[in-house]
C-alpha cells in the first residue's frame, strides 16, 4: 500500500487504513443508519462528510489518489478540473442513500445494492427485449480507452520533476466503464439497457397512522443491471382539518356558544372524520366559563394496529356574550333578580374620585401610535420636547 498523507476520511469512518472493503461498508452502513437525515435531521453534516469518506474510499482511482496526495489531491486532480464540486455532485446526486431517489449505478463505489425512492414517477425496469443487456449477446465490450474504469488518469508536467494527475470522466464510454457498437445495440432500450415503466401501486393506510409515517414498497424502484432494486418509500403527509387538530391519538376543536347556552345547556350537532353525525350534549344547570376545555371521552384517533382503541375528543369553548345595549333597563333588572347575587358594594370614602371605565384598543389593531401619558406634543410656551415625560413647572 502506498504511503498515507491524510487519514482524516479514515477517521470520519473510524477505521484504519488498512481496512478492507467489508471493514469500510461495515463503518459506513452503522455510521448511516445514526446519522442518516430521516432519523437524525440536524445532522445532514455530518452525513455528508460520512458519505464522501466512503465513496472516496471505496472507489479504488479515488483512494489512491487520495492515499497520496491527500484532500488536495482530489481537489487539483480530480473529474478535469471540476474540483471538489464535482465530486460532491457525483456522490450526492447518485450516491448511496441518495436523496433524490437516482438509480445509483456507480461501477466502482462498491455497492451492491440500488437506491429507495421516494416520490417516485416512473421507475425504471430491465429492458425485456435484451434482458438489461444493452444489446444482443456479446455486444457489450470493455471500454479499451479507460480499461472499464469510466474515468481516465492523465499525467500533466508542471515543470521539469514535476508532474500532476488529473482525473477525468471517459468520454468513450461517459464513465460506464463499456461500450456497445451501434449496430449491435437494442433497439427497445437504444443501449440503456432499462426502460420506463408505468406501475400502479396500491396503497393501504391503515387505520390510526401518523404523519410522516412511511410505507415500504419491498423492490419495487429502479432496476439496474447487477443491482438489486432500492424500495419505493411514501411518506404520509396530514392535511389540515377545519374543524379538528391532531396531537398524538386525540382530537382538539373549538367551538361557539351563547351566554345562553353557556348558563343554560345545549345540544349540538357534530359531523366525525369518519362521515358519523354525533350529538354533544351538555345539561342545564352546568356552566360552560370562556375558554373551558371538556372531554368526549373514545371519540378521538383510532391507535395503529389496534383500530378499536381510541385517543378522546377535547372541546374548547368560546363564548359569545350579546352585544352593548342587547336588553332594555327593565329586563336588565329582572334578569339581575335571576342571576346568583352581586357581592356586597365597597364602602366608598369622601374623598375618593370616581373615574370612567372605557373600551381599550390596542396599539396593533387600532393601527396608529397610542399617545403615553402625560406625553404631550408641546409645553406651554409651545416649544418642542420630543417624546418623554414632560417636567412640571416650579
Amino acid at each position: 500500500m502506498s504511503n498515507v498523507a491524510d487519514t482524516k476520511l479514515y477517521d470520519i469512518l473510524g477505521v484504519s487504513p488498512s481496512a478492507s472493503e467489508n471493514e469500510l461498508k461495515k463503518a459506513y452502513r452503522k455510521l448511516a443508519k445514526e446519522y442518516h437525515p430521516d432519523k437524525n435531521p440536524n445532522a445532514g453534516d455530518k452525513f455528508k462528510e460520512i458519505s464522501f469518506a466512503y465513496e472516496v474510499l471505496t472507489n479504488p482511482e479515488k483512494k489512491d489518489l487520495y492515499d497520496r496526495y491527500g484532500e488536495q489531491g482530489l481537489r487539483e486532480g480530480g473529474c478535469g478540473g471540476g474540483g471538489m464540486d464535482d465530486i460532491f455532485s457525483h456522490i450526492f446526486g447518485g450516491g448511496l442513500f441518495g436523496f433524490m431517489g437516482g438509480q445509483g449505478r456507480s461501477r466502482n463505489g462498491g455497492r451492491r445494492r440500488g437506491e429507495d425512492m421516494v416520490h417516485p414517477l416512473n421507475p425504471n425496469v430491465l429492458c425485456s427485449t435484451c434482458n438489461g443487456q444493452g444489446g444482443k449477446s456479446g455486444a457489450v465490450q470493455k471500454c479499451t480507452a479507460c480499461r472499464g474504469r469510466g474515468m481516465r488518469i492523465m499525467i500533466r508536467q508542471l515543470a521539469p520533476g514535476m508532474v500532476q494527475q488529473m482525473q477525468s470522466v471517459c468520454t468513450d464510454c461517459n464513465g460506464e466503464g463499456e461500450v456497445i457498437s451501434e449496430k449491435d445495440r437494442c433497439k427497445k432500450c437504444e443501449g440503456k439497457k432499462v426502460i420506463k415503466e408505468v406501475k400502479i401501486l396500491e396503497v393501504h393506510v391503515d387505520k390510526g397512522m401518523k404523519h410522516g409515517q412511511k410505507i415500504t414498497f419491498g423492490g419495487e424502484a429502479d432496476q439496474a443491471p447487477g443491482l438489486e432494486p432500492g424500495d419505493i418509500v411514501l411518506v404520509l403527509q396530514e392535511k389540515d382539518h377545519e374543524t379538528f387538530r391532531r396531537e398524538g391519538n386525540d382530537l382538539h376543536m373549538t367551538h361557539k356558544i351563547g351566554l345562553v347556552e353557556a348558563l343554560c345547556g345545549f345540544h349540538f350537532t357534530l359531523k366525525h372524520l369518519d362521515g358519523r353525525q354525533i350529538v354533544v350534549k351538555y345539561p342545564a344547570g352546568k356552566v360552560i366559563e370562556p375558554g373551558s376545555v371538556r372531554v368526549v371521552r373514545g371519540e378521538g384517533m383510532p391507535h395503529y394496529r389496534n383500530p378499536f382503541e381510541k385517543g378522546d375528543l377535547f372541546i374548547k369553548f368560546d363564548v359569545q356574550f350579546p352585544d352593548n345595549n342587547w336588553l332594555s333597563p327593565e329586563k336588565l333588572s329582572e334578569l339581575e333578580d335571576l342571576l346568583p347575587t352581586r357581592a356586597d358594594p365597597p364602602v366608598i370614602s369622601g374623598d375618593a374620585e370616581e373615574v370612567d371605565l372605557q373600551e381599550f384598543v390596542s396599539q396593533s389593531s387600532s393601527g396608529g401610535h397610542r399617545r403615553e401619558a402625560y406625553n404631550d406634543s408641546s409645553d406651554e410656551e409651545g416649544g418642542h420636547h420630543g417624546p418623554g415625560v414632560q417636567c412640571a413647572h416650579q
